[in-house]
């Protein structure tokens, strides 16, 4: 149990150090602008494990009664003007992510990226940035060494892979959920009268 143990102490550190350094000014502006979206649609993309925060994100704002969608689902709609685009990727340049923000620019949606690098092509189409500490699973922009650093067992992490990031991410926008709650004067019971009830 010993690398268990380690690994989680590792984790729950690393988040607590991401969400100690979030730009709080970033994270205000990202609270208003779902708000402002009460009545637009919203949009979460997502690849991989970044795709699994983006659906449980997705999921807490549909019990919040937002219009969301989460891409790549056949039953998403078209998204218009001023509608929001949520894209999650911890090294910003997950390629269906880069594609659909950079469809959302072209029609007038707004576009924010939840990265741990905002120097990134992602973060370049990006009309607000929310920047979470966490090693990529590229390990970018390092991502040509990544490979030689694994055979040679240098590990920044214990965690594998992308871990850090979603983890994290997970953590920051978990919370965020509970601000909205409060903003909005929902109660824990508002949110369970439109969970699924069909499971």
């Amino acid at each position: 149990m010993k690398w268990l143990k380690a690994a989680a102490e590792e984790i729950l550190s690393g988040a607590k150090k991401a969400i100690s350094e979030l730009d709080m000014n970033q994270v205000e502006k990202f609270i208003q602008i779902i708000l402002d979206s009460k009545e637009r649609k919203i949009f979460v993309v997502g690849v991989g494990r970044s795709g699994f925060v983006g659906r449980a994100f997705a999921l807490r704002l549909m019990n919040l009664g937002f219009n969301v969608y989460f891409l790549g689902e056949t039953i998403t709609p078209a998204a218009g003007k001023e509608d929001l685009i949520i894209a999650i990727s911890g090294s910003g340049t997950t390629k269906f992510a880069l594609t659909a923000s950079s469809t959302a620019k072209e029609i007038g949606a707004k576009v924010i990226v939840v990265t741990s690098y905002p120097q990134s092509p992602l973060g370049d189409l990006a009309d607000l940035i929310v920047s979470i500490g966490g090693r990529t699973k590229l390990g970018w922009p390092k991502e040509e060494n990544y490979l030689a650093r694994q055979l040679l067992g240098e590990r920044e992490t214990l965690s594998p892979l992308g871990s850090i990031f979603e983890n994290n991410c997970m953590v920051l926008l978990d919370s965020l959920v509970v601000e909205l709650m409060h903003r909005l004067g929902k109660t824990e019971e508002e949110l369970r009268k439109l969970h699924a009830t069909i499971e």
